[in-house]
């Protein structure tokens, strides 16, 4: 992929998450929606900065001189992500798909760990397999918030750049790497959230949580607490694997909806925890 390619990238994406959010809403979900112009503009800032950290993660699939298909990922020390994959709506199950996601996951081949997240297309799922990942089913919490079940936030202040480094210390014991560059495109769509004695952080823009990622349950619930008591009308919690039920206990204590919503795939790890994933940054 070059940044020329970026724009066209990310058409394919909107139309190809849009026509499978279509295809598999579920009743009490919001109606599927295109992206916005803020959406679009973060993404494709987000994808040229993996051409930056990652210049070789990253590749598109072409017929007839026109791309068609891409896949995005990138290393952080002991572990490979993919942090988008898709192709043009039309065109599945030609065989573009598993070309481009083979030259994106050779990016990580030597690396003892991977990570994704995954839709429910089914066709998608049966390569992320083939390719060694195992899928974890998720949980998405999402709803109007009950403050008066919320746990106490008292040890939470607002994060800065002074503290990323014990951050990524935390994301190395969680994950097997740090977010690094990452936190970059973090901090600019939301608040960072930390536990006064850096035992946990979490980034949430008052409507979604980004990620999670503490040292025991405890501090989970504490930071998840904190991001539903600034939360707006509703928020949501995407991205919680059986291993992270902590953060369910605190969603339906909070009097919010859960339901089945996609995968995390992992290759050579067992799902983190006390951690809850970014749907592209992992």
């Amino acid at each position: 992929m070059t940044e020329a390619d970026v724009p066209t990238a990310e058409r394919i994406s909107d139309d190809a998450f849009f026509a499978l959010d279509t295809a598999n809403q579920l009743p009490s979900a919001p109606a599927p929606r295109r992206r916005s112009p803020e959406h679009r503009a973060a993404w494709t800032a987000r994808t040229r900065g993996f051409l930056g950290s990652d210049p070789g993660g990253s590749w598109v699939a072409e017929r007839d001189g026109e791309v068609v298909g891409f896949a995005t990922g990138f290393r952080r020390e002991e572990v490979w992500c993919l942090a988008t994959f898709a192709v043009r709506p039309g065109l599945q199950g030609a065989g573009i798909g598993a070309q481009v996601l083979d030259a994106a996951a050779a990016y990580g081949d030597h690396l003892p760990r991977g990570m994704l997240a995954a839709s429910v297309d089914p066709r998608a799922l049966r390569r992320y397999h083939q390719a060694g990942f195992r899928l974890h089913p998720q949980l998405t919490l999402r709803g109007a918030v009950d403050r008066s079940a919320l746990p106490a936030a008292s040890d939470v202040r607002d994060g800065g750049p002074g503290d990323l480094a014990w951050m990524d210390e935390l994301d190395r014991a969680l994950r097997g790497g740090p977010h690094g560059p990452d936190h970059e495109r973090l901090l600019a769509a939301g608040r960072l959230v930390v536990t006064v004695d850096r035992s946990g952080y979490a980034y949430t823009n008052g409507a979604v949580l980004a990620l999670l990622a503490a040292r025991d349950e405890d501090v989970a619930r504490t930071l998840l607490g904190a991001c539903l008591a600034d939360a707006g009308e509703r928020y949501e919690v995407p991205h919680v694997t059986s291993a992270n039920y902590w953060a369910v206990e605190v969603a339906l204590a909070a009097r919010m909806d859960v339901v089945a919503q996609g995968f995390l795939g992992l290759r050579g790890m067992a799902p983190p925890a006390p951690y809850v994933h970014h749907g592209a940054l992992l």
